[in-house]
């Protein structure tokens, strides 16, 4: 399992819960690395020979990565509110612009806070919405920045998707402001055989919004 960004192990820790021992889980390190590429090969080193991979959003990229570099290492793959494509202009300005702002500024609790309008659906509890921003915290200002470099850096993975001839299912949150549903209508028709699931009343993470849909999902996928 692999976070997004400026996320870590928190993201999926409900979803794991809700998997009630029924997979053996582990969840890759995001935050040490200025590449999704270096990513990837250091999530690489940390998996079995074999494994089934499930990434959001950034993770989804550096999931993309991996399989560009050991494809066949991969029995099943599960894309989660991601996207294959480069940044357009006005995405790689945003990310620039919320970098300078996060760098020139302290207060980060106030930036994870207001993130949260677009991150997640609105009907979200509060409890959930207390472990985002207490994550965005525990990742810190430096690993946002850091990430949104990585994701602005990468290249065109949807050459990655007509090469993806493993069990595939594509989720995504129906409210998904960040990511938004046709990225992922794009992948599902991109990748042969895949499957696409969308989580109604839902935004951009559903392993920690929608956890028990997620697990189900994963659950039929990968021991069906």
């Amino acid at each position: 399992m692999i976070p997004g960004l400026c996320s870590d192990a928190t993201v999926w820790d409900r979803t794991i819960a809700a998997l009630d021992g029924k997979i053996d889980c582990l969840v890759g390190d995001t935050l040490s690395d200025v590449a999704l590429e270096g990513m990837a090969h250091r999530i690489l080193a940390q998996a079995p020979d074999r494994f089934a991979l499930a990434g959001m959003s950034m993770g989804g990229m550096v999931a993309l990565e991996l399989m560009r570099i050991a494809a066949r290492r991969v029995t099943r793959l599960a894309l989660i509110d991601t996207s294959a494509r480069p940044d357009s202009f006005w995405r790689g300005m945003h990310r620039r612009l919320a970098n300078l702002y996060v760098g020139m500024t302290s207060g980060f609790q106030r930036t994870a806070e207001r993130s949260l309008k677009s991150l997640v659906h609105p009907s979200t509890p509060e409890d959930v919405r207390g472990e985002l921003v207490g994550m965005s915290i525990r990742v810190g200002p430096q690993a946002y920045i850091q990430q949104n470099l990585a994701v602005l850096a990468r290249c065109d993975l949807r050459p990655v998707l007509s090469t993806i001839d493993i069990p595939t299912i594509v989720v995504v949150g129906k409210e998904d402001r960040v990511t938004p549903v046709h990225l992922s209508y794009e992948i599902q028709n991109l990748v042969r055989e895949s499957k696409l699931h969308v989580i109604p009343e839902c935004g951009h993470l559903p392993p920690i919004e929608k956890p028990h849909q997620v697990a189900a999902l994963l659950s039929a996928f990968i021991t069906p």
